[in-house]
């Protein structure tokens, strides 16, 4: 089961996302193990080298002028879809970052998504397109784990990813913020839509 919690400060200078992962269960299908969710008071090891993924969980590549996306993966309820739309909201995420256009982002999320929306409202305001974010703001997305089904219909899930140097300014006046590279773990909660998974919530959490 998935709960929602108000909306903390997060990512690209200044905004910030909010769930809560809790009492899911794991799931043996698409050969996810059937192990408890970690305990989010320990520590997290260092992220493992990222595999490549398969052609079914592969993100589509997006560009600054063309929005992602989603791929024929993506579809459906199974855990494999929902590694392939997590995939494919990351890119969305950069689409979103590069032009100031939130609709695919949107469209791929649940309407009582804080995070999400916090989020398209900030890169509406700051986007590479308008000079707002510069450098290399692109998040990378390195592995897809722990995914749970949850007693609700929904899924847990995190991300592994890393962002690079970046500058970030809210309006063409204010003073640019610098932020280094850093790894991070998104933590994720989807739920189903018309067959298919959307973002419910999402919490950003530098490693």
């Amino acid at each position: 089961m998935t709960n929602r919690n108000r909306p903390l400060p997060l990512l690209l200078a200044c905004l910030t996302t909010t769930a809560l992962l809790t009492a899911c269960t794991g799931s043996p299908e698409a050969g996810r193990p059937n192990t408890a969710p970690p305990d989010s008071t320990s520590t997290p090891s260092p992220t493992a080298p990222a595999s490549t993924p398969s052609e079914s969980t592969a993100s589509t590549a997006t560009s600054p002028e063309q929005p992602p996306a989603r791929p024929a993966g993506a579809n459906g309820l199974t855990l494999a879809a929902a590694e392939a739309f997590i995939r494919y909201y990351s890119d969305a995420l950069n689409y979103a970052s590069d032009t100031g256009d939130t609709k695919p982002l949107l469209d791929a999320s649940d309407g009582g998504c804080e995070g999400c929306r916090l989020y398209a409202d900030y890169v509406k305001k700051a986007n590479g397109k308008n000079g707002g974010l510069a450098g290399d703001y692109r998040e990378t997305l390195t592995e897809v784990s722990e995914l749970y089904r949850g007693t609700n219909g929904h899924i847990g899930a995190s991300a592994q990813l890393a962002i690079g140097a970046y500058v970030s300014k809210q309006t063409p006046t204010s003073k640019p913020v610098a932020s280094k590279a850093a790894k991070y773990k998104r933590e994720i909660a989807l739920s189903p839509k018309s067959g298919n998974w959307i973002m419910f919530e999402m919490k950003l959490v530098k490693q």
